[in-house]
């Protein structure tokens, strides 16, 4: 942390023809000096270079010692400030504060554009096209927003306010009909662009401090171990279906998301401490590890495509169509199978966390490190899943039993 002292003394060099000195101002920001006029002077027989003050008892000489001590309280203030808002502390940092010299505005938007070319910049690389284009739509909902609440095309940072967030929220809701997980995921993203700002210091105050974003639980769609059982076995006379099928199943035994099936590649498989075949991974989407056992029906689906063209020009594990394609195709094997769930790729990793793992007694500790989630209260939601299976089992169950009495 930068040091500052502060020092007043006469300058003797510009004594008036009332025969007093002018006070000044020394301010030492780490070794450099920044000086300037107090615009008060005092007679130099009634100055204490010592104490830096005037030593007279008279109410004229108390008055100026309490303008000074303002002046070097001010001195402090300005470096509160810039302990705050983590910036340098220097002399020209200094000096443009005391003088009250304003650095131009930083624009939300255009930090929120900056923010979005980074990600562009590190697709497929830090992150997917998904998040990317995630980033994008909350930023056009954002200058929409500001453009119809403000009539603006940007706004200035420090205009954001906790009533922008509260409004923002509401527009969310009432213009663009989102629902609160949906609202509650672009204000995620919108957070983060107030907590670079926070953190560069061109926030003073974070506006989402007394904000709460409470998601609402939502059903999971995954598959039983019946409708596994129908998928394994049906035959499909188009070879698409049959890839997209197995690329599914994949999932379904191993809790890959789409992502990180599609960039999987055989330097992640590796045998592990037992001397089984293991994925050993990290997630695009939150960075976390994923070390996972693979069962045989993996297996023997990895075994099915190597070689296969796509892999090998790729250098991927398996030929995974682009998500959207995926998920149309599911759609119409879901049909096929008169599976009637909204099915898409995102219900394998679903299944892999209830039918295949939790269901079966792997504990949740062990689920959360396969699935890669840094929370386990996030694996939790799936172990409600599972009670309420295990209570609609029960039931049946006691009707059974009430039957045959």
């Amino acid at each position: 942390m930068a040091s500052i002292k502060v020092l007043f003394y006469l300058r003797k060099s510009k004594t008036n023809r009332f025969g007093s000195d002018p006070i000044y101002m020394r301010v030492t920001v780490s070794g450099d000096r920044f000086e300037t006029a107090t615009s008060y002077t005092v007679d130099p027989a009634k100055w204490s270079q010592k104490s830096c003050r005037v030593i007279s008892n008279n109410k004229e000489a108390k008055e100026l010692n309490n303008l000074l001590d303002a002046l070097r309280a001010k001195v402090y203030d300005i470096q509160k400030t810039l302990l705050l808002t983590n910036q340098e502390i220097t002399k020209d940092v200094f000096g443009k504060l005391w003088f009250g010299v304003k650095e131009p505005s930083k624009m939300l938007l255009g930090i929120f554009k900056e923010h979005n070319e980074q990600i562009k910049a590190l697709i497929n690389i830090q992150y997917s096209l998904a998040t990317y284009k995630k980033y994008l739509t909350t930023f056009d909902h954002t200058a929409n927003f500001i453009r119809e609440l403000y009539n603006k095309t940007d706004i200035a940072i420090e205009d954001i306010k906790y009533k922008f967030i509260t409004d923002f929220e509401f527009w969310l809701k009432t213009k663009k009909k989102c629902n609160q997980n949906s609202t509650v995921k672009y204000l995620t993203n919108f957070k983060k662009i107030i907590h670079i700002c926070t953190k560069n210091g061109w926030l003073l105050r974070n506006p989402f401090a007394a904000h709460k974003m409470i998601k609402e639980d939502t059903q999971r769609p995954y598959l039983t171990s019946a409708e596994l059982d129908i998928l394994h076995a049906k035959d499909f006379s188009s070879e698409r279906l049959r890839q997209v099928r197995d690329i599914f199943l994949f999932s379904c035994y191993t809790g890959l998301a789409y992502i990180d099936t599609q960039k999987l590649t055989y330097n992640e498989i590796v045998t592990g401490i037992d001397g089984e075949k293991w994925i050993i991974t990290t997630r695009q989407k939150t960075e976390a590890a994923s070390r996972i056992p693979l069962l045989p029906t993996a297996m023997a689906i990895l075994a099915k495509y190597k070689g296969h063209p796509a892999c090998i020009v790729k250098n991927r594990a398996l030929p995974i169509l682009s998500n959207q394609k995926m998920n149309e195709y599911l759609h119409e094997i879901a049909t096929i199978c008169s599976i009637n769930k909204k099915m898409t790729y995102h219900t394998a990793r679903h299944t892999f966390a209830t039918t295949v793992t939790l269901t079966n007694g792997v504990p949740i500790e062990t689920v959360s490190k396969m699935l890669g989630h840094r929370n386990l209260k996030t694996t939790q939601h799936y172990a409600k899943i599972v009670d309420i299976k295990i209570s609609e089992d029960m039931k049946a169950l006691k009707y059974r039993m009430q039957r045959e009495v």
